[in-house]
């Protein structure tokens, strides 16, 4: 007795067979055949991707905050810069503290 290894499926993998249904172009038994699923997971595919479409859409836009503790090489560096301009500013200006 042979025994059969389940085929994994990647998430663009499902993320394809799922869009096909979506479209309705073929029957869900079509892209079952074609695809070697069977048609409830197809089904059950496809009822993801509807129900979980809106949330790629959720997320707000425009660049994402900047994780202060995340890179403290970079903050130093800024420091540095800092202290450099301000050091300039002040003997540019003449003043003395």
């Amino acid at each position: 007795m042979s025994e059969k290894k389940r085929k994994i499926f990647t998430g663009a993998q499902k993320a394809k067979v799922a869009l096909e249904a979506v479209k309705g172009m073929k029957t869900i038994n079509e892209i079952a055949q074609e695809y070697g699923v069977h048609p409830n997971q197809v089904g059950q595919w496809k009822k993801e991707l509807l129900e979980n479409a809106g949330r790629l859409f959720e997320g707000k836009r425009g660049p994402k905050p900047i994780n202060a503790e995340g890179n403290p090489d970079r903050l130093y560096a800024k420091i540095g810069q800092l202290n450099r301009e301000l050091d300039w500013l002040k003997k540019k200006s003449g003043i003395s503290l």
